[in-house]
């Protein structure tokens, strides 16, 4: 009574590999993430793949990449003027 070897017990799992701005998106509320989605002329789920580290477009991760940039300096912009 052999049972067969479970599949894939042999490799290691592949994990993927996020960048930091992909972690800092993750960490967005749902609302800003739409928001961000939207500027970048995407859809929320195609957003989250990206977040993930799935497979997208190159053009989709630097419309995001820039969204998030804008986001991150509106944000240092608004508080250097707070101050």
């Amino acid at each position: 009574m052999n049972a067969p070897a479970m599949r894939g017990s042999r490799q290691p799992a592949v994990m993927p590999r996020t960048t930091e701005s992909q972690q800092t998106f993750r960490s967005l509320s749902r609302h800003r993430r739409t928001k961000l989605a939207r500027a970048a002329h995407t859809t929320l789920v195609k957003a989250d793949q990206w977040s993930r580290g799935d497979s997208t477009p190159s053009e989709l991760a630097a419309a995001l990449e820039g969204a998030l940039r804008a986001l991150q300096a509106k944000g240092a912009k608004k508080a250097h003027a707070e101050k």
